[in-house]
């Protein structure tokens, strides 16, 4: 049985249900709590504030903390309520910044500093991006282009959560599996489907100046070739970029891409532990689910004394990526010769005609 509670404006209030979910691909989770907010049918029992802060507990553990965005009632005084996490600003706020010779960590910190975002453990980067220009964007989209040209660069893999109101950048890392969801024992349904729609099995990169020296890199996968054909990936690095590393990142992106993406749906009972980003075993006969994987998607019910979670699983730990396109850079003028537009001084001397003629 599990003993769960939530608290509004620093006090416990009774609720029918509660939903708490997240995904991978985005910087905030959610809760969804519903309520009846009447005792006689007539009036409110008490006043919802947009911007008050909510809280959910489950065993005396806190699993969110976050601001009520959005309520509804009706005439019978049945009430939702809608909070996100502190990380939902980094979507609310756009900006067009330019970033010179700092590592993502480092824009993670200056963005938060600039938009009133409180952090808590910013794991360092290492790697040292020369430059980012990034127009018109969302907070959540600068930060994830600075730690995907990282994760390109290097292989390092960082994500972005929020835990007791601050916002934390932390180092991916092999996970030990301390769950396993298992057919008869705390499994309730699954299904499972298998794609290489997005495999490549081969990579090229070009990088370089092609005015000046210019590299290029093929690496390949010949066991996936075997089996499923060429699939290229082409890729430009930038125009700095030396050999050493055009072919460091070929290498790495023919890792990434090289994969078979598998994605499994479960419904089990609830751990408060699992969440997007954590990892699982799982057990099932029939679809024939069985080893690793790491949840992508994941909501947790609440409702009396049960608790249950849908899961979205996948055996590549996929973190939430954005390409960098370097805008162009803005044409030169020609300066206009005596063929071109005349000069003030060019118009002043032109009828006067040299001395002896």
């Amino acid at each position: 049985m599990t003993a769960w509670e939530v608290w509004y404006d620093d006090a416990p209030i009774h609720v029918q249900s509660a939903n708490w979910s997240g995904d991978i691909t985005g910087p905030a989770r959610k809760l969804d709590v519903s309520l009846v907010n009447t005792t006689d049918g007539r009036r409110k029992a008490f006043p919802i504030e947009l911007g008050k802060e909510l809280r959910l507990y489950s065993d005396g553990k806190e699993l969110f903390r976050g601001l009520s965005f959005t309520h509804q009632i009706d005439d019978r005084g049945n009430m939702s309520v809608t909070a996100y996490d502190d990380n939902i600003y980094l979507t609310k706020n756009q900006d067009t910044q330019i970033f010179r010779n700092m590592t993502a960590s480092a824009i993670v910190k200056k963005l938060c500093g600039e938009f009133g975002v409180p952090v808590g453990q910013i794991d360092d980067t290492g790697y040292v991006i020369p430059k980012l220009v990034l127009r018109d964007k969302t907070l959540w989209d600068m930060m994830i282009t600075a730690l995907t040209v990282t994760q390109k660069q290097t292989g390092r893999r960082y994500f972005i959560c929020s835990k007791e109101g601050k916002l934390h950048l932390l180092a991916r890392k092999e996970q030990p599996v301390r769950w396993v969801l298992e057919n008869g024992v705390n499994l309730l349904s699954a299904s499972y489907s298998q794609s290489i729609e997005d495999m490549r099995t081969q990579v090229k990169v070009i990088g370089g100046d092609e005015k000046k020296k210019q590299y290029v890199a093929v690496v390949k996968n010949e066991e996936l070739i075997k089996r499923f054909g060429i699939m290229q990936h082409l890729e430009n690095a930038d125009n700095d970029a030396t050999k050493s590393q055009v072919e460091q990142l070929a290498k790495q992106l023919l890792k990434d891409l090289g994969t078979i993406n598998d994605d499994a749906s479960i419904e089990a009972l609830g751990i408060s532990e699992v969440y997007a980003g954590t990892g699982v075993y799982v057990q099932e006969s029939m679809t024939e689910i069985i080893g690793g994987y790491y949840v992508s998607v994941d909501s947790h019910t609440f409702e009396g004394a049960k608790h249950t979670m849908s899961l979205t699983l996948s055996a590549t730990d996929d973190l939430p990526t954005i390409e960098y396109e370097p805008p162009p850079e803005p044409k030169e003028k020609k300066k206009k010769g005596r063929k071109g537009r005349e000069s003030v001084v060019d118009k002043i001397f032109k009828d006067v005609k040299p001395r002896g003629t």
